[in-house]
């Protein structure tokens, strides 16, 4: 197989909180992306704030770094052929009500903050983002 990648996706607060781990995962299976490694894990303000650092200077950034710290999160290796964009158009629009219908976000999302699901954007940031979870 070429272009098999891994990438970092992450079950929001929301969505753990609303038992959705398992329809999620399966999601990503029918896909054709195979869950390497996974851990439910509950993170420190802190270390959200670290994790999201590129998004530093933004407005939402201490939001973002509250909700997902603000209960636990399931955080994931996919691995597949072109796992990212993959992965990234599974999870759909970061805001609900514009992503495609039977994506993620779409069926699980509640709002721009609280989609349910994070996925790592490029090769560079994906390794950074499993490396931030599994190797530490």
């Amino acid at each position: 197989m070429n272009n098999v990648e891994q990438t970092l996706s992450i079950i929001k607060p929301d969505a753990v909180e609303r038992n959705l781990i398992d329809q999620i995962k399966s999601i990503f299976v029918k896909n054709d992306l195979r869950i390497k490694d996974n851990k439910k894990i509950s993170i420190s303000k802190e270390e959200a704030a670290e994790f999201y650092k590129v998004h530093q200077s933004k407005p939402f950034y201490n939001d973002l770094c509250n909700y997902l710290s603000s209960g636990p999160i399931v955080v994931m290796i996919l691995e597949g052929k072109d796992a990212i964009s993959k992965n990234r158009k599974i999870m759909g629009a970061t805001d609900p009500k514009d992503a495609d219908e039977d994506t993620i976000r779409k069926l699980y999302g509640i709002s721009i903050d609280k989609n349910s699901v994070h996925g790592s954007d490029s090769l560079e940031n994906a390794k950074k983002e499993i490396n931030f979870f599994f190797n530490n």
